[in-house]
């Protein structure tokens, strides 16, 4: 019913309505993030983002200052999304080694339903942009990192078979289970997206979370 509206709407010769304050922001990230899932990894420049969008190049710098600031939208979106999840895991899971399954499998299930903010995650998409924003990436996953660390020092803390668990070791863990999530989206980058990063994901986390 709606598309009949606007159309009798287009028909009597209305003006198409402008995008309100922060809508068009949202849709040059949208865009922006649907065109990073290339499977072929392709550089994404300003001009065929604007094109895409069907607006100028300097109608896209009057919403960021910079192709920077556009990436650094998709990695404050990445970590709030990320950590608003992580958030809701930990509340809802009070054993340790559950929050840190919970937190494994987000983070496969995010990659697999946003390839393009997969390449963000593993820095590709970033390469010969600006050097903050891998440093700005990095610093989202060794949060993440520490976020595993800490689910693994409330297990310890449980009881069972990871009570005698050293903290160097807690460490070494969240090293490798970070690696694990790691080498699951790159797989997934390099298969054009076709190599799911939750695939036999629950027998792996079984064996990475063992004692």
């Amino acid at each position: 019913m709606t598309s009949g509206v606007e159309a009798s709407v287009a028909d009597a010769g209305t003006v198409r309505k402008r995008p309100r304050p922060g809508e068009r922001r949202l849709q040059i990230l949208q865009v922006l993030a649907e065109m990073l899932q290339n499977p072929k990894g392709e550089r994404v420049t300003t001009a065929a983002l604007a094109a895409k969008i069907q607006v100028s190049e300097a109608a896209l710098y009057r919403h960021f200052a910079s192709k920077a600031q556009m990436f650094e939208g998709l990695i404050a979106f990445i970590e709030q999304t990320v950590f608003g999840l992580i958030n809701q895991i930990n509340q809802k899971e009070e054993s340790g080694l559950a929050q840190a399954r919970g937190i494994l499998q987000m983070l496969l299930f995010f990659a697999e339903k946003n390839p393009g903010m997969t390449r963000v995650l593993l820095g590709d998409a970033l390469f010969q942009e600006d050097d903050r924003l891998q440093e700005r990436i990095t610093q989202v996953l060794d949060r993440v990192e520490a976020s595993l660390k800490q689910t693994l020092r409330i297990a310890q803390t449980q009881g069972g078979s990871w009570a005698n668990v050293t903290q160097d070791e807690i460490s070494v863990r969240a090293t490798m289970l970070m690696s694990y999530v790691l080498g699951r989206w790159h797989r997934f980058a390099r298969s054009g997206f076709k190599k799911l990063p939750t695939d036999a994901s629950d027998m792996s986390l079984r064996l990475l979370l063992s004692e």
